[in-house]
């Protein structure tokens, strides 16, 4: 058996990348604190007169990338010195708000996994007992994803 282990110091990174290759520059997200790999398929479910089980089959999936994120304050609100309109000059927020899609990939064991989608699901708390700015933040998959 061959265990996939990203244990603590292991570099897992999200990198973001707008879907228009007329605007170069990729975003790291750093600071992951998990990831999240969702794949759910939708299910529709039928009754037969002739039968006391419901019949079920596969339909759409709804796939996302979520984790939660110590925020960094040039990556979540944009480094004004990148190229103008790149992910990193427009920053985690930026993105989020103005509903860029974008490209991604993340590493999973000697695999890539990639999609494309949107990022919604920000959220940054502060407390006494985290004394940091953390949020959660969701990709919301358009499509299916690609694995390398």
């Amino acid at each position: 058996m061959s265990f996939i282990n990203p244990g603590p110091g292991t570099a897992q990174e999200v990198v973001l990348t707008l879907v228009d290759p007329e605007i170069p520059g990729d975003l790291v997200v750093p600071a992951m604190q998990d990831i999240t790999i969702n794949n759910a398929n939708d299910i529709f479910s039928w009754s037969q007169l002739d039968n006391t089980a419901k019949f079920q089959i596969a339909t759409t999936s709804t796939n996302s990338l979520s984790g939660n994120i110590v925020v960094d304050e040039t990556t979540y609100f944009g480094d004004s010195g990148g190229t103008a309109g790149s992910a990193p000059y427009q920053g985690i927020l930026g993105l989020s708000d103005q509903k860029v899609l974008l490209h991604f990939t993340i590493n999973f064991g000697t695999k890539t996994i990639a999609g494309s989608g949107y990022i919604t699901g920000l959220s940054p708390a502060v407390s006494a007992d985290a004394p940091v700015w953390v949020s959660p933040f969701t990709i919301s998959v358009t499509g299916s994803y690609s694995v390398s």
